[in-house]
């Protein structure tokens, strides 16, 4: 997933709120569980995320997320924040990294088994 970094989500520092990007995080694991799943899934816990460096407005973040561990009925997915500095001359760097536990539901919103992990 890719989000740009506009004014309305930024402090007053000029950096995206930490709220906006733990959402964005939940919203990429979402995605992620989801199509592991292939049913609803809800988010039941969220790992400490660490925030390594600020994230300045303007600039194009990138989600990447992972299933690593499936259980019975959970999915944990791991879920790191690139950003992609609009100046030519910088790297993309990664501001965040946070872990999320997911459970898929049936159509009675009770938990429901997922596929094992391939691979």
């Amino acid at each position: 997933m890719v989000y740009p970094v506009f004014p309305g989500e930024t402090n007053h520092y000029g950096t995206l709120f930490g709220g906006t990007a733990m959402a964005w995080m939940d919203q990429a694991a979402f995605v992620a569980a989801s199509r592991h799943a292939r049913r609803k899934v809800v988010t039941v816990h969220a790992d400490a995320v660490d925030f390594r460096h600020p994230v300045p407005q303007g600039s194009i973040v990138e989600l990447v997320a992972r299933v690593v561990e499936v259980g019975r009925t959970s999915l944990r997915v791991e879920v790191e924040m690139w950003v992609e500095p609009l100046e030519a001359e910088r790297e993309p760097y990664l501001a965040a990294r946070g872990g999320f536990v997911l459970v898929a539901l049936d159509e009675m919103g009770q938990p429901a088994p997922v596929p094992p992990l391939e691979g």
